[in-house]
């Protein structure tokens, strides 16, 4: 009976250990910031490490839980006009967290679904604001540097930003961009007509570029034909001009003895065309063969 009853009394007191602690103790998790309330009123700065935190039982004291993650929300569809009066329809993706618990708190009673209703409405006035101030071209454009998705998105960004501070709602936007984008059927096809005026107009450009490179390297390859050409004609006549005053040199002797003259060149001929080892079958009255035929006589042949 003893042994019952000391194991009563350390289960009682066990069980009195742990009520004590779920009264006078909470726990934060690592994905939490907590807010502890006294009498409803924001007792310190919000907990934001994990681990045990003491405090004093309800109705004295109670501990709010925020999720610390980012949180994702995508906006809804929403008719734009651009500056050149274009109908656009967009809708944004948005990544935002809990920043002050001690403001988000007072501001949404802790609710998740009433902060992002606020923030919707906060990212329709910026994103007209915005839109309203890029041409149609910022946002559909056969040029992707024409494109300005990264200058309107920060933009956004920012005005949403400045405007979730000065209202003091301990939210910070991380991320922002464009989840979709939509043209009207209206506008579809003179888009269409625009990129492929643009599209000509790059064609075109390329063309003439073309042709302007064509015609240089054109104009180079005369310019250097001709100055081949006139090389060669002068070395021609250089040549020429050489074998002139060589032939002017041995005429005068030439002269003297026309038949001697013309057995030599005719013996010279026959030199030149045997100098290989060949086999040539021509008739042998035909010059300067007739040699093996003719004898000379006095410098001249029979």
């Amino acid at each position: 009976m003893k042994k019952r009853n000391i194991l009563n009394a350390i289960v009682g007191a066990a069980l009195v250990v742990i009520f004590v602690l779920l009264l006078f103790t909470f726990q934060v998790r690592q994905s939490e910031v907590a807010l502890v309330l006294t009498f409803g009123k924001p007792a310190a700065a919000p907990i934001t490490q994990p681990g045990l935190y003491f405090k004093w039982p309800w109705p004295i004291q109670h501990v709010y839980r925020f999720d610390s993650r980012i949180q994702n929300f995508e906006d809804k569809f929403r008719q734009t006009l651009t500056a050149d009066n274009n109908n656009l329809i967009l809708t944004v993706y948005v990544g935002w967290k809990i920043s002050d618990a001690a403001l988000f708190y007072p501001k949404f009673v802790g609710s998740v679904p009433a902060a992002q209703d606020a923030l919707e409405k906060i990212l329709a006035t910026d994103q007209s604001s915005v839109v309203g101030k890029h041409a149609l071209s910022d946002f559909v454009n056969s040029d992707p540097k024409q494109l300005k998705f990264d200058e309107m998105e920060k933009t956004i960004q920012d005005a949403a930003q400045a405007t979730l501070n000065s209202d003091n709602y301990g939210i910070e936007l991380e991320f922002l961009g464009f989840k979709k984008i939509e043209l009207p059927e209206s506008v579809t096809q003179s888009v269409f007509e625009r990129m492929k005026g643009e599209r000509q107009k790059l064609i075109s450009a390329e063309e003439n570029e073309g042709a302007k490179e064509a015609a240089i390297i054109r104009s180079d390859a005369d310019r250097t034909a001709a100055e081949t050409i006139a090389n060669a004609n002068a070395s021609a006549l250089h040549i020429q001009g050489e074998g002139d005053a060589e032939a002017a040199k041995v005429l005068p002797i030439f002269e003297e003895d026309p038949g001697l003259a013309n057995y030599l060149l005719r013996l010279d001929a026959l030199r030149q065309s045997l100098n290989q080892q060949t086999t040539l079958i021509l008739d042998e009255r035909t010059p300067p063969f007739d040699l093996f035929t003719s004898m000379p006589t006095n410098g001249r042949t029979q």
